[in-house]
């Protein structure tokens, strides 16, 4: 059943956040899973290959992950973006749908995601507040990539609109979901570390023998499975919701976009 596209309160659009995901989390956790797993193995076979393989191995190790890691990430905030509009027209997809969708264009979210990114280290260093406010303009750059289908500056700019007057209640809906997701991170992080200082005493995660970083490291991913989609959903929907109050825009429309890479 299509949910009504209007103008929600930061209680409603939480709520409706958290309805999405409970409602099909098997989808999204799917989505996020799949990709956080194949970081994880990356992980886990970087640890075998790197040992003895010197310094300049372990640096192109490391840029392999960066690399890696920031595909994945991008392939499943495009991916769960598609099916979080599929459900809000009311239509089925599937994990493999959802990942077909948004293959064709992950190389423009990657560069969207890398650009946003620039952007807020460099505000950052410049007495963080700069930082702040440029994480807020660009919040809706990704979902504006992968609905709109526009350019890198394209999707910049347009979340830079989307976005002007109520960059408030965004840095709310931030703050309360990013509270939650630490939260339900420590329920896994906090038990694991007292089980491995049981096992091993003080000692820092490298020094783990294999078996248990491998241990420490899959609980993690399965948590960040967990968590990873609540905020790209609630973003997903801080874009129709942005688009409702600005521009009226109604389902019909919703539809007809969503059709158009389907049918061309």
């Amino acid at each position: 059943m299509s949910q009504t596209l209007r103008p929600l309160t930061v209680g409603e659009l939480l709520d409706r956040t958290f309805s999405c995901y409970r409602r099909h989390f098997g989808l999204f956790f799917g989505i996020a899973a799949l990709p956080h797993l194949l970081v994880f193995a990356f992980q886990v076979a970087g640890m075998l290959a790197v040992r003895g393989a010197g310094a300049f191995g372990a640096l192109i190790w490391s840029f392999a992950f960066v690399f890696l890691y920031l595909t994945t990430v991008a392939l499943s905030q495009g991916a769960t973006m598609i099916a979080v509009s599929e459900i809000q027209l009311g239509r089925g997809t599937s994990i493999a749908q959802a990942f077909g969708r948004i293959r064709p264009r992950l190389g423009e979210i990657l560069v969207v995601m890398l650009n946003v990114g620039v952007r807020v280290i460099i505000g950052l260093i410049m007495l963080i507040v700069p930082g702040v406010i440029a994480v807020l303009k660009y919040a809706l750059a990704v979902p504006v990539a992968v609905l709109e289908e526009t350019t890198v500056s394209g999707a910049l700019e347009r979340s830079a609109t989307l976005t002007k007057g109520h960059r408030g209640r965004i840095f709310l809906i931030y703050f309360l979901l990013m509270v939650f997701m630490w939260i339900v991170a420590m329920v896994w992080q906090f038990p694991a570390m007292v089980v491995m200082a049981a096992f091993f005493g003080k000692v820092r995660p490298d020094q783990l023998p294999l078996w248990g970083y491998i241990f420490f490291e899959f609980g993690s991913v399965v948590t960040q499975a967990v968590v990873a989609p609540i905020m790209t959903i609630a973003f997903a929907l801080v874009y129709y919701d942005e688009r409702v109050r600005k521009e009226a825009f109604d389902l019909t429309q919703m539809m007809q976009q969503l059709d158009r890479p389907a049918t061309a």
